[in-house]
């Protein structure tokens, strides 16, 4: 079959089953989604091994690190963890059909808004096979039909994953359409995809840089994305040292690689003096590259030098770049001309210097007095998430369940006429 039929027939069964989906009731999609637990412990065993298989092919490769191997691993542990994600799904509320802000107009209507599910989704993601399940599971109880298309190195893993989700609609005697995988790795099946506006209502990139602005690029199709996170921390003059630097010591140092990481630091030339030497020390038992600008290389000797590319630079690694500000407004300014739209954060007693950050920092998550490592769906109480975003569609920041629906206006007369 040509790659243009072949994901010509995808979309159509996605289409057609996310009219089936749509309709269901929430225990009727709790069901599926308790077959889908069974399932997954039923195939235990085939799950590891083809899990085994895809790491075999990546390590005979030779195009792997350590980091590649530990996001495409599946065992029993991560095995559970899937699980214990739909389970907590399955507690979630069902947002399908919940009715807001029904207002009697002057003419006698009543006007409200009803949310509904998106549709089809299509989710194109890399390495981790979780993400199979976790896009499923929440696009299940959501109500959308899903088109997933993960990377060639993960594709045993997730074909057996993908059996397990058929089998838990097909006990249930539901379209098993509803999810579908892409069992073709060849690439040009991305550019086919990316193409069904007509069928596909939201593209989900999920992976690196370059997956994220390929799909971005070439979409014809609304993507809900981020591409960088170039997270900052501003330690404003009114902060409090110790809460600043274990703040700024976690932002940056919990976990390097991920993308709420704190990327940049930004510091009051109030506090710098008192701060920079007590930070530095910190961050040396962690074995972070410090690089700052003219001024904190007047503080701190020892450190590189910045270049104008460091500020605009997701890391995803130990190295910090830091640079000495006048005031909250010029550390504003920063963020917007060198931040993603992602995540920043201000430390401050000062609560009117901290509305005014929360208020002029346009991004999808802006913190007061916290690490920028809680801008994550499960610490904001949404659960499981699909992904980030960092766009101005119709959901910002993490997104979980609630942002794979969308809201439509509804009437309510009787009688009336105009």
């Amino acid at each position: 079959m040509k790659i243009k039929d072949y994901v010509n027939n995808i979309c159509v069964n996605a289409k057609l089953s996310s009219q089936e989906i749509s309709c269901l009731t929430e225990g009727e999609k709790n069901l599926i989604l308790l077959s889908l637990v069974e399932e997954i412990n039923l195939s235990r065993n085939d799950i590891k091994k083809s899990n085994s298989k895809d790491l075999d092919n990546l390590k005979s490769s030779n195009n792997f690190n350590d980091a590649f191997v530990d996001r495409l691993l599946i065992n029993d542990s991560r095995i559970d963890s899937m699980i214990s994600s739909i389970k907590e799904i399955i507690q979630f509320k069902d947002p399908v059909g919940e009715i807001n802000s029904i207002k009697e107009m002057p003419s006698g209507i009543k006007v409200g808004k009803m949310s509904m599910p998106l549709g089809v989704i299509a989710m194109i993601y890399e390495s981790r096979p979780n993400v199979t399940i976790d896009a499923s599971a929440l696009c299940i109880k959501s109500g959308n039909s899903i088109i997933l298309r993960g990377g060639s190195e993960s594709i045993f893993t997730n074909i057996v994953l993908a059996e397990c989700i058929k089998n838990a609609l097909l006990k249930n005697n539901r379209n098993g359409n509803v999810v579908q995988l892409i069992d073709n790795t060849d690439r040009d099946i991305v550019n086919e995809l990316l193409k069904q506006n007509n069928y596909i209502d939201i593209v989900i990139p999920r992976g690196g840089k370059n997956l994220i602005k390929l799909v971005d690029d070439l979409s014809s199709i609304p993507v809900l994305k981020h591409l960088d996170g170039i997270c900052h921390v501003f330690i404003d003059r009114d902060a409090d040292i110790k809460k600043a630097i274990k703040i700024a010591v976690n932002s940056k140092t919990q976990r390097t690689g991920v993308c709420n990481a704190m990327e940049t630091l930004i510091v009051d030339k109030n506090i710098a003096d008192e701060f920079l030497p007590l930070l530095e020390k910190k961050l040396k038992s962690y074995n972070v590259e410090i690089r700052g600008c003219d001024k904190t290389k007047n503080i701190l000797n020892e450190i590189n030098l910045a270049s104008e590319t460091d500020w605009s630079t997701e890391y995803l690694d130990s190295i910090l770049s830091i640079i000495v500000v006048s005031e909250c407004s010029e550390a504003i300014n920063h963020i917007s001309k060198y931040g993603s739209g992602h995540t920043d954060v201000i430390v401050t007693e000062n609560k009117e210097t901290a509305t005014m950050f929360l208020r002029n920092v346009d991004s999808s998550s802006v913190m007061h007095n916290a690490s920028s490592r809680f801008a994550d769906g499960y610490e904001y109480g949404l659960g499981a998430e699909i992904g980030i975003s960092t766009n101005k569609l119709h959901a910002r920041g993490p997104v979980g369940i609630k942002g794979l629906t969308n809201e439509k206006f509804i009437v309510i007369g009787n009688g009336n006429i105009r």
